[in-house]
């Protein structure tokens, strides 16, 4: 939902609020539950599709981008341009061009919310004229901002199942077409978000795709809410797949672009049940709910961007690279978690939570890791959005032996609202900082995560386009993370089967750009050839931009699809 400070709002839009808030309160339960990962198991590249906001940057540096690089924010949901809304009586703030230049630095997409240009929530109606004039006025503004290139969506609506004035604006259907077909008319290129409903209701879904497929007004991106309760997420996603196939509509991508109650989304324990459900769904994007201030990435940061207990289940998940490898709980409603496995430093990293006493996670495929692994486990706090914490707890560090490519992990007096992340790497060590980045793990604009047996890690960015505009500029950001300032030799993986040498334009950290060239290979898909190159970097989180468009650069030649970048 949005950012209400009222819970009887809460009741408008689900069923009713005392039962939602007592769907949102972490659970007591029982000990003895059972997380299984199976790390030879992968299901789709680490992409941090969780790690996002709605109303996450209240202006062009708060918080500071210090706090949003080391989650690696995948994405945001921000106010329209000339942003009118005044969340739990703040001034306006969060517009999404005003703030796109910190989005950029980040490497996170952005949303654009268009009713946010009302004042009001519930937003007041007007008039047909008066909204159709304000959507020409936002989108000619998005228009107009030529070096704005990281907005992934505009997005109609919000919550139209419980902020439709149907009496005044008529069916929202009807409206629907009559917004999209306005949006459409002046910008074609940049995908269409909804109907992003408070709720999942197959029946008003239903209503609302057949008559956008019939209107030919289909949303790109198939967007909803899910936050009452995370146990609903796994049978919600598979009842719109059913339900779209039903209609004879082509699959959608998912954002469910506000999630977690108020009771819940400052509790790690619970948003780590959140995050592995939609990682297990195979969202696009999701995006923690607004429910209090602006400037705190929700509740992730408190004063002078101090992290707060959930911050750290964030930065763990930033943390991952590789593969999410599937991971299953015993029930939908207790202990549940989610896990990535790292090829290039043999490293799984599992972070779980929303279960009380003695549990255990049970690990199967660690084959490659050898006979014996290091296995570390951390936790962190339920804090509340108000109270720091400056560093996870080591609560043990171990060495066990591996059987058969398993082992099984017992983990004490665990507390259900604290997360807990537990490390499994080889005896030997792993590289001081990671060194390859997988395109694939990248913040991707306009290019396509595509598989390959030849690739490294299975993965690469290909169809890495563009025709000149803001809307279709075509690149890949990596958020890369070393230990001193100096310069690295940057080796790139990549294809390119157009029989030419193609190019594309290289940046990092809003600094100059130079051309890498790509010559020709074997054909596309078919990965083993590098380039080098040079980067001088900061100690600490830099993001480089591999780009065949981009502001600022007038624009590379000829196509390459990229596998990884090396640092060295």
């Amino acid at each position: 939902m949005m950012r209400r400070s009222r819970a009887s709002a809460l009741a408008a839009a689900l069923i009713t609020a005392a039962a939602s808030l007592m769907a949102a309160a972490p659970p007591a339960a029982a000990a003895g539950a059972t997380l299984t990962v199976n790390v030879a198991q992968p299901f789709r590249p680490v992409t941090h599709a969780a790690s996002g906001g709605l109303y996450g940057l209240a202006e062009n540096g708060r918080p500071a981008d210090s706090t949003l690089l080391p989650i690696k924010v995948n994405s945001l949901t921000q106010p329209a341009p000339g942003v009118g809304q005044r969340p739990n009586g703040q001034p306006p703030g969060g517009d999404s061009l005003l703030v796109a230049p910190q989005a950029t630095r980040v490497g996170a997409g952005e949303i654009i919310r268009m009713p946010d240009i009302y004042p009001d929530f519930p937003y007041r109606w007007v008039s047909w004229d008066d909204w159709l004039a304000k959507v020409r006025t936002m989108v000619n503004a998005r228009l107009a901002a030529t070096t704005v290139t990281n907005v992934v969506g505009w997005e109609l609506w919000n919550e139209p199942d419980y902020t439709w004035n149907t009496a005044a604006a008529g069916a929202f259907n009807d409206g629907w077409v009559r917004t999209y077909r306005a949006v459409r008319a002046l910008d074609s290129l940049t995908p269409i978000i909804g109907p992003s409903t408070a709720v999942y209701n197959r029946s008003w879904m239903r209503s609302f795709l057949t008559h956008a497929r019939d209107t030919g007004t289909l949303p790109d991106i198939i967007c909803w809410h899910e936050l009452e309760n995370p146990a609903r997420i796994a049978a919600d996603i598979a009842d719109y797949r059913d339900l779209e196939a039903s209609l004879g509509i082509s699959p959608r991508r998912i954002s469910i672009n506000e999630y977690a109650a108020p009771a819940e989304v400052d509790v790690p324990g619970r948003v780590a049940s959140y995050v592995a459900k939609l990682e297990r769904g195979g969202v696009e994007s999701a995006h923690r709910a607004f429910w209090y201030q602006y400037g705190t990435m929700n509740g992730l940061v408190v004063d002078n961007d101090q992290p707060t207990g959930t911050w750290w289940l964030y930065k763990w998940y930033g943390d991952m690279a590789g593969n999410m490898v599937t991971t299953t709980p015993g029930t939908q409603t207790g202990l549940d978690g989610f896990a990535p496995y790292d090829p290039t430093r043999r490293i799984v990293n599992v972070v779980f939570g929303n279960e009380a006493g003695t549990n255990t996670v049970n690990l199967t495929g660690l084959g490659p890791l050898g006979a014996s692994v290091r296995v570390t486990l951390q936790s962190t706090p339920s804090s509340g959005r108000f109270t720091a914490v400056t560093a996870p707890t080591t609560v043990s560090t171990t060495t066990r032996t591996v059987s058969n490519g398993a082992l099984s992990v017992s983990v004490p007096d665990m507390a259900a609202t604290s997360a807990y992340r537990l490390v499994v790497e080889p005896v030997s060590g792993v590289p001081a900082y990671q060194q390859r980045y997988e395109a694939e793990n990248a913040s991707v604009f306009r290019a396509e995560r595509l598989s390959s047996a030849s690739a490294s890690g299975g993965g690469y960015v290909g169809r890495i386009d563009n025709s000149g505009t803001p809307r279709t500029d075509s690149y890949v950001d990596f958020v890369v993370n070393v230990p001193t300032a100096r310069t690295y030799t940057m080796t790139i993986g990549y294809a390119n089967g157009t029989g030419a040498t193609a190019t594309q334009g290289l940046a990092y950290n809003g600094g100059p750009w130079t051309t890498v060239s790509y010559p020709p290979t074997s054909g596309w898909g078919q990965f083993g050839a590098t380039v080098s190159t040079t980067v001088t970097l900061r100690a600490g989180y830099n993001v480089i931009r591999l780009a065949k468009g981009s502001p600022y650069f007038a624009g590379g030649t000829g196509y390459a699809e990229l596998d990884y970048i090396q640092l060295t």
